[in-house]
């Protein structure tokens, strides 16, 4: 009889290791597939080919998923400055779910009917896969042998040397996660609350000393020029930016928040890129948008960030919110000025034909070019009128 095919989800990291060796002793065909959004090279890529091969994978296939990965969810999350709990770009958990659509579109074009991922049963990249798998191909059976078998990473790391492999352990100190949105650091200091990640535990660390200006320059909401420079897509200027922002140390923190399933979370995050484009995004929105479009765009972006970080892509109401975000961009126009230095970045100013700061008709606390002082003295009166009748009618209330 053949082996039935299965279909992994494929980091080369120890989970994912672990998983081709364990699936095979299970009785199937592994087929290995890495989807690409941002955080392999062609030589990282080369490396993973090769030891999924010599785990004994029957077929690897990596898909480059970065210019759908921007367009459908990145650039929605740029024109909404989305940060979860004011710190958080989302750098790795917006993958998962476009990960998630490539995986199946595999599995549909090799016929495999069961498909794995290496999640543990104790984060949220569980909930964002088997919720993928579950709304778009419930047919599918998904296989997750770490979760399964509750698996500690020491656990996986004897299982691959009793295997023939050498898996030292300083390998898994840290889960590492890159993509184009950032890279993700989590374990040991940061299964705690205490202390934060020692500088070893950084992917990049910061080579220059000086400082730099840095021009972006948006159209309609995207950044499409770097100091004057057109990129191809946006993608790679999100690329350059990285290398920019890396080589300064920019763009570290730690995040702390609420996880799907209930439970506190604490993660390191090194997102230059995403992070300078956020903060000069919003400071141009806060000169070309009216009070309340940046009102709403703000309550609708909370959500947005919150259901994408929680796996709820495919809820229909994301697409409405994405019209909305869309729509608002318009005006979002000019160039943006920044400042690098090691391990922080200063927003300067802006540039822009849309600049709501128009000194036609005035300049805050200085002149008043549009109005008069008796217009002033009205309008305050008419201003004040709702709480003057609040008090008279409740003095007591002062």
């Amino acid at each position: 009889m053949s082996k039935p095919s299965i279909v992994l989800a494929y980091s080369g990291g120890l989970d994912t290791s672990y998983c081709i060796l364990y699936l095979q002793e299970q009785g199937y065909d592994v087929h290995a597939i890495n989807v690409n959004t941002g955080g392999f090279d062609d030589e990282e890529i080369a490396q993973l080919e090769e030891r999924a091969f010599s785990m004994g994978a029957v077929t690897f296939k990596s898909i480059n998923n970065e210019q759908e990965y921007y367009a459908k969810c990145l650039r929605y999350l740029l024109y909404g400055n989305v940060l979860r709990n004011n710190t958080y770009p989302l750098s790795v958990s917006s993958e998962r779910v476009f990960q998630s659509i490539a995986i199946l579109d595999y599995c549909q074009e090799i016929g495999a009917t069961h498909v794995a991922h290496g999640s543990t049963g104790a984060g949220n990249d569980q909930i964002r896969f088997d919720g993928a798998f579950e709304s778009l191909a419930s047919h599918i059976t998904v296989v997750t042998p770490i979760r399964d078998q509750q698996l500690s990473r020491q656990e996986e790391i004897e299982y691959i040397n009793n295997h023939g492999f050498n898996w030292k352990q300083e390998k898994a100190d840290y889960s590492i996660n890159q993509g184009l949105w950032g890279t993700s650091i989590g374990g040991k200091e940061t299964l705690t609350s205490r202390h934060t990640l020692p500088e070893e535990a950084w992917l990049h660390h910061c080579e220059k000393e000086d400082s730099t200006e840095l021009g972006i320059t948006f159209s309609k909401g995207q950044a499409i020029e770097l100091n004057g420079v057109r990129f191809e897509t946006p993608v790679h200027l999100i690329k350059e930016l990285n290398k920019m922002g890396y080589a300064y140390a920019i763009g570290r923190d730690i995040h702390v928040g609420d996880t799907i399933i209930g439970i506190k979370g604490r993660v390191g995050f090194e997102a230059p890129a995403a992070l300078m484009l956020i903060k000069a995004h919003e400071l141009l929105e806060k000169h070309t948008l009216s009070k309340w479009q940046t009102h709403w765009k703000k309550q609708l972006s909370d959500w947005y960030g919150m259901f994408m970080h929680e796996g709820k892509y495919f809820e229909p109401v994301m697409r409405n919110i994405e019209g909305f975000l869309t729509d608002s961009q318009d005006t979002v126009n000019g160039k943006v000025h920044l400042r690098l230095h090691p391990y922080r970045f200063e927003l300067v100013g802006i540039e822009s034909e849309n600049d709501l700061m128009n000194s036609t008709f005035g300049q805050y606390g200085e002149s008043n070019l549009a109005w008069t002082g008796e217009d002033a003295k009205g309008f305050t009166k008419i201003f004040s009128n709702a709480d003057k009748i609040f008090y008279h009618v409740n003095p007591d209330k002062i």
